[in-house]
């Protein structure tokens, strides 16, 4: 399974076709400088130790040199799944986590309080540890959905990829918890015995699709739909990163909050329970309502970290790198020997 820890700093490959575009407009100018001293052929006879084709591969170098320090930056992962023998019983669980902007803010009245998306995680490190004998996978979500972590019954690892979810590891903004549970869906086996769950965590905030005919969807199919609500309805800011918060057009400032009501029909339509993520006891109330789901014969699967793949790219780098330094753009010094800039002389006639 191969992914990017950081895949929105794919969108900087697209330099490439500009950096290209850009170089060959140079050579093109360049051309046309040199024109103004003769024909080519003349000029060339000028520049006898000079490459024609070399900035040829100049520009190949570059290019994949920046195409590697892009893929660097998108941190690539890879890891592979283990299977082990034996069966345990238990269901199977998907987590579905809010990382739009609106995470960053408290999860209580104070601004300066701990992060929704803070807090949901440590609701969801305390959940995992109870599920002992349950599958479970991971999903984020804001404007578009990502299958963060496969169905796995190693706790160890769901924990290990809770961990490294941020907000900014979803470029396109926003609150797509249709789409989200549409994807959660696809995350489950084919065991139609199995009891599934999907436990949805996010402040329902401005959700953009229909997350209520989503959830009927997923009961239609027996799977229950809950849902943690994070943060408060009195609202918090929204933090920039730079100490400052985030304001409207009009200069005011933003205030993010909690939609319970939106929250609690989802969780209706999916014949789930709704949970306030403040709440002391919200784990044990979401222990209890997976504990009545029947349990039933799961095979064990279990799944490596994703080892990060960026040393590889870098050595690649280093190596383009080193490559671009050493290249010239005069002929290579073993043609140096030969005499390419030879005039034939000619004798000039006795003039009596």
């Amino acid at each position: 399974m191969f992914s990017f820890a950081n895949p929105e700093f794919l969108y900087l490959l697209v330099i490439l076709p500009v950096v290209a575009g850009l170089y060959l407009l140079e050579r093109w100018s360049r051309k046309r400088k040199l024109a103004a001293f003769g024909r080519e052929e003349q000029v060339r006879q000028l520049m006898p130790t000079v490459s024609s084709r070399k900035h040829i591969v100049r520009l190949t170098i570059i290019l994949l040199l920046l195409a590697m320090a892009v893929i660097i930056l998108a941190r690539p992962r890879a890891g592979a799944a283990r299977k082990s023998t034996g069966n345990v019983n238990g269901i199977e669980v998907v987590i579905a986590m809010d990382v739009s902007n609106s995470m960053n803010a408290s999860s209580t009245s104070d601004p300066q309080g701990m992060s929704r998306l803070q807090r949901s995680k440590m609701i969801m490190e305390k959940l995992i540890d109870r599920l002992r004998s349950d599958k479970v996978a991971l999903v984020v979500f804001a404007g578009k959905s990502y299958m963060q972590m496969p169905m796995t019954i190693d706790g160890q690892s769901a924990k290990m990829f809770l961990n490294g979810i941020k907000t900014s590891m979803v470029p396109l903004q926003g609150t797509a918890i249709g789409s989200a549970i549409d994807l959660s869906m696809t995350a489950f086996s084919k065991d139609s015995k199995a009891s599934k769950a999907i436990i949805i965590i996010t402040d329902a905030e401005n959700y953009e699709d229909d997350a209520v005919e989503a959830a009927k969807r997923a009961q239609s199919n027996d799977i229950q739909v809950n849902v943690i609500g994070i943060g408060t309805c009195e609202g918090a800011p929204i933090p920039t990163g730079d100490g400052s918060f985030m304001v409207a057009d009009d200069g005011t400032q933003v205030i993010s909050r909690l939609e319970e009501g939106k929250a609690q029909e989802i969780a209706r339509a999916g014949k789930g329970t709704y949970i306030q993520g403040n709440a002391t006891d919200a784990v044990e109330v979401l222990d209890d309502t997976l504990k009545k789901l029947a349990s039933t014969s799961l095979s064990q699967v279990t799944f490596t970290k994703n080892d990060e793949q960026f040393p590889v790219f870098a050595w690649i780098a280093l190596v383009l790198l080193i490559a671009n330094v050493l290249l010239f753009n005069r002929k290579n010094p073993w043609l140096a020997k030969h005499d390419f800039f030879k005039f034939k002389e000619t004798k000039n006639a006795n003039v009596e």
